[in-house]
């Protein structure tokens, strides 16, 4: 077994409704020593979108590029990897490689980081529930994008023999301990998306 100790940040009631990403990389930042709240990363570093109407049809970001919505909106939906790393840069930049590393296969990702006393942030659902295709909206390329719902970002900060152990923002879950087969599973659902931190 092997667990991270890291400071707990629940995102419900600190009212980043929808900033899983943002809580969950806040909740690193302070693992490292880096003074910030939740506020501060999603006021100042985040990249951000709203959502619009045009005769009748929803406009939307690219979760890739920026977070889709207000993560304090309730009804937001969040953003992927390469916008978490762009904020992270932002902060670390000086002193941490950070690394986009989607499409890796998890169990490669915990050596090269947990066992490493880094934690990783990784791209699952929310209370590992399945994913549900939707709500769809249209790019400004013109472009349909398909959110995958129950999205959920988490600080992963250990393993067991048949566990990964994370700091789960959603609903003051706390440290948690979810079932190996079923992590992997939403992970890769979720195009297998994690950012980790090398130090430089």
């Amino acid at each position: 077994m092997k667990k991270i100790d890291v400071p707990y940040i629940d995102q419900t009631g600190g009212g980043a409704f929808t900033g899983c990403e943002s809580v969950t990389a806040v909740m690193l930042l302070n693992y490292l020593g880096t003074d910030i709240s939740i506020y501060d990363f999603i006021d100042n570093y985040l990249d951000k979108a709203p959502f619009e109407e045009r005769d009748g049809i929803l406009y939307g970001p690219n979760p890739y590029e920026v977070f889709a919505g207000d993560p304090y909106d309730r009804e937001a939906m969040g953003c992927y990897a390469p916008v978490i790393k762009n904020s992270l840069e932002r902060i670390l930049g000086d002193t941490f490689d950070v690394i986009d590393e989607t499409g890796a296969e998890l169990p490669a990702l915990v050596e090269k980081y947990i066992d490493n006393d880094m934690p990783l942030i990784v791209w699952a659902t929310i209370d590992l529930k399945d994913i549900i295709a939707g709500p769809v909206w249209k790019l400004n390329s013109g472009e349909d994008f398909t959110w995958l719902s129950n999205e959920h970002c988490m600080l992963l900060v250990g393993y067991d023999d048949e566990h990964y152990i994370f700091n789960d923002p959603w609903n003051n879950n706390g440290i948690i301990a979810y079932d190996k087969a079923t992590v992997l599973d939403r992970y890769k659902k979720q195009h297998s998306q994690a950012v980790g931190l090398i130090k430089k």
